[in-house]
């Protein structure tokens, strides 16, 4: 939330705030200059070809293994990404002009933009398309702090600085709720109801019945309700679960280690300074730890180089390219299987590994189920799965992604397409042209770049010219720069953002050696 330390103290004040709209590093590309996205208008053609259709469509889940890194390192890459950013959808579920209802229409009709399913029958929804919501668009653009009369932009609703918003929340209001206000030492509140073997666990939200999963053939009095926290994701797979309830823990210990220390210290104090350490090490962490592993050393000196000072000049808002395409790399990443392992870093003899969507928005798996433990083990003591163009998404985030106010199961790598393209981002080579790298005009120049020529085939045919390839697939295809996660396209767009975010942040600890 970083706004006691910042907002006030700066020549910009909606940088980074929460509620402004994502930064364009790109002008925005829609079909009619404003507020249509690619896609939007049948028979429209690009270089001389239609763009395809974005489709959900089945992806091979084979994945190679990382040696040196565990699947701690995809897993913080998804809880930091929420510290930083968060596009909300539509808070519209039927059209605006007829009042159709975007679960139960195949047209694209504001909000609604659908996404078509294939005709060949091998994905298990029989309809002939699935549900997408329209990002909602900004009411305030942060370059130039005025409503947006012309482009579309879309809003970040959290603040963009590595601040541990997941844990104390982007707004006051949030913040407060989260507190333990009763507490001498400066707590956050913690569950009341269950613990993890004396450790506490997050509370529960307030609403309730939740909509998070259940425990098959529970007892309705032995409901698991969703846990609440400072992003409203914590439910969304276990793996950030546990790392939301390990930093509420962390903030809980230093809180209580900083009052014996300084006994003649408030409450409010006592929050306040913890909350700055628990800040503090989110950055080193991402900074130090973190980015130099999926950028690779060199790239990563190259693009952030020593660090100067804070620079008021520096707009640090999280850009849309960024947001929407370059840091979702990490969805290919992703393993189809969660690890629970025991003391011993083996297959635990009680609570057996998970299908990859058996941790979806399910709780109770935490609290009836070993707690954190055997998940933090699994974490720490699995390989991470290594990009593999080949093979991009594991099957269970193609097929069985679950969305709790959407009856359907959906697809993720088709809704990273559909979003770009709903967000206006310009197509791959533009990019790649922003970074101050060739543009890519044969298939040749794209093999060499890919190093597969039946993959180039497979994305030439589907797409007809290099300048139609969506950022996010694009960015994806590159082999990944030396002693690093991510393609060159990517390792520049996460440099440019992380040095933004870095140089322009008040409050920014100094890591100047990763």
């Amino acid at each position: 939330m970083h706004s006691y330390c910042f907002f006030f103290f700066r020549k910009n004040p909606l940088w980074g705030a929460a509620n402004t709209g994502l930064a364009r590093w790109l002008p925005a590309e829609y079909e009619d200059g404003e507020n249509q996205p690619k896609g939007w208008n049948t028979g429209r053609q690009y270089s001389g070809f239609q763009l395809p259709l974005v489709s959900c469509t089945r992806i091979s889940s084979q994945f190679m293994k990382d040696r040196t890194e565990t699947d701690m390192l995809v897993d913080w890459g998804q809880y930091i990404d929420h510290d930083i950013s968060f596009t909300p959808q539509s808070s519209s579920r039927s059209t605006f002009a007829k009042g159709r209802d975007c679960l139960h229409t195949c047209s694209n009709a504001h909000p609604c933009f659908p996404m078509q399913t294939p005709k060949d029958g091998k994905l298990s929804s029989n309809k002939s398309c699935l549900p997408f919501f329209r990002s909602s668009p900004a009411c305030i653009n942060v370059q130039t702090h005025v409503h947006p009369a012309g482009q579309r932009q879309q809003m970040n609703s959290v603040t963009s600085f590595i601040d541990a918003s997941t844990v104390y929340g982007h707004s006051a209001d949030l913040e407060k709720t989260l507190r333990n206000l009763s507490s001498a030492e400066g707590l956050l509140s913690v569950n009341s109801e269950y613990s993890d073997g004396g450790r506490p666990f997050l509370p529960f939200v307030s609403v309730r019945p939740s909509a998070c999963l259940q425990e098959p053939g529970s007892e309705a009095a032995a409901r698991v309700e969703c846990f609440t926290a400072g992003d409203s994701r914590v439910n969304e797979i276990l793996p950030l679960s546990v790392l939301h309830t390990l930093w509420v823990r962390e903030h809980n210990r230093l809180a209580e280690r900083l009052t014996r220390l300084n006994p003649h210290w408030g409450s409010e104090v006592i929050y306040q300074e913890t909350r700055k350490i628990i800040g503090a090490l989110h950055q080193i962490i991402t900074m130090r730890d973190y980015i130099p592993k999926i950028m690779g050393r060199e790239a990563f000196d190259e693009y952030l180089g020593p660090y100067a000072g804070y620079n008021d000049s520096v707009n640090p808002s999280v850009s849309n390219v960024f947001a929407t395409a370059a840091f979702r790399f990490g969805h290919v990443t992703i393993s189809p299987r969660l690890w629970r392992l025991n003391e011993s870093f083996q297959e635990h003899q009680h609570f057996s590994s998970l299908k990859l969507q058996q941790s979806f928005f399910s709780p109770w798996r935490l609290v009836r189920e070993g707690g954190l433990d055997p998940v933090l083990r699994g974490l720490l003591g699995r390989p991470a799965a290594l990009q593999n163009q080949e093979h991009l998404m594991t099957e269970d985030l193609k097929e069985r992604l679950l969305v709790l106010n959407i009856p359907e199961t959906l697809d993720l790598a088709a809704l990273n397409l559909q979003r770009g393209r709903d967000h206006g981002l310009p197509g791959y080579n533009d990019w790649r042209a922003f970074c101050g790298f060739d543009r890519i005009e044969t298939r040749s120049d794209l093999a060499e770049l890919v190093g597969s020529g039946a993959l180039v085939e497979k994305i030439m045919d589907m797409y007809g010219h290099p300048n139609n390839i969506d950022v996010w697939l694009g960015g994806l295809l590159e082999r990944p720069v030396s002693g690093g996660r991510t393609g060159p396209l990517f390792t520049c767009l996460i440099g440019k953002q992380m040095k933004t975010l870095r140089d322009g942040d008040r409050c920014s600890e100094s890591v100047n050696d990763p």
